[in-house]
């Protein structure tokens, strides 16, 4: 569990097997999921059970929508993307996560979701941690 979670949490072996923990950011552990196709944030709000934005307090959802939109910014920035895509589906992994997704024309299947299209493809491992650091760096000089 990271520091500021509650007690029995524990992150889905899914999102942790094709997810690498980016930074801390107050509720949620901010995630890069780990396919090079695009650039794909999660943030994973720290709370045992939750499985809809309706299950968490009021000043929890607050604080969900207000680090959502702290990554979104970032990453556009970052990415200097068309779209962002922000989601929290569950069909599969039923524990409350947000998808950030850059976008941008000409992407692998663009304009449609990137749900369903085509099999992940993993980074190297010394690209996906290089994306993360630039991520963490971005959020700070936004923070600063």
């Amino acid at each position: 569990m990271l520091p500021g979670g509650k007690g029995g949490f524990e992150l889905d072996p899914r999102l942790e097997e094709e997810s690498l923990p980016v930074a801390w950011l107050g509720l949620c552990e901010l995630r890069i999921r780990d396919d090079r196709r695009w650039p794909w944030l999660l943030l994973v709000p720290q709370r045992p059970g939750a499985e809809e934005v309706h299950d968490l307090t009021p000043l929890d959802q607050a604080m969900l929508s207000f680090e959502t939109n702290l990554v979104a910014k970032a990453l556009k920035e970052m990415t200097g993307c068309t779209k962002i895509n922000c989601a929290t589906l569950g069909n599969v992994v039923r524990q409350l996560h947000v998808h950030v997704i850059a976008r941008s024309e000409g992407d692998p299947g663009w304009p449609g979701p990137v749900w369903g299209h085509g099999m992940r493809e993993p980074y190297r491992r010394e690209d996906l941690h290089k994306v993360a650091a630039q991520i963490r760096s971005r959020l700070e000089e936004d923070a600063g």
